[in-house]
């Protein structure tokens, strides 16, 4: 099979990424996007990846489960989002000093 750096098969993937996508909404979970989706999948299953089949792509898109995606997403918004700089955070610790 043809192996190919994985950014290219994003557009070929699309009904699988938009499927599973609307897998997501049914199960309520609307917040989800493409890119979000596509992501995950770069950042973390395919992160020791550099290239792969198009049947392995729509394989891995196909199997997510919406609580890994969710775990991702959770431990991402702890590494960049600092409550504390948001104006609930400031009137908290403002309330409590």
């Amino acid at each position: 099979m043809n192996r190919q750096p994985l950014d290219e098969f994003k557009d070929h993937v699309k009904p699988a990424i938009v499927s599973k996508l609307e897998e997501f909404v049914l199960l309520g979970y609307t917040d989800v996007s493409e890119e979000k989706l596509w992501g995950f999948l770069k950042n973390k299953k395919w992160k020791k990846t550099t290239e792969l089949s198009v049947h392995e792509v729509v394989r891995d898109v196909l199997a997510l489960k919406i609580g890994d995606f969710m775990n991702y997403a959770t431990v991402e918004s702890y590494k960049t989002a600092n409550w504390f700089d948001s104006e609930e955070g400031k009137d908290v610790l403002k309330d409590l000093i």
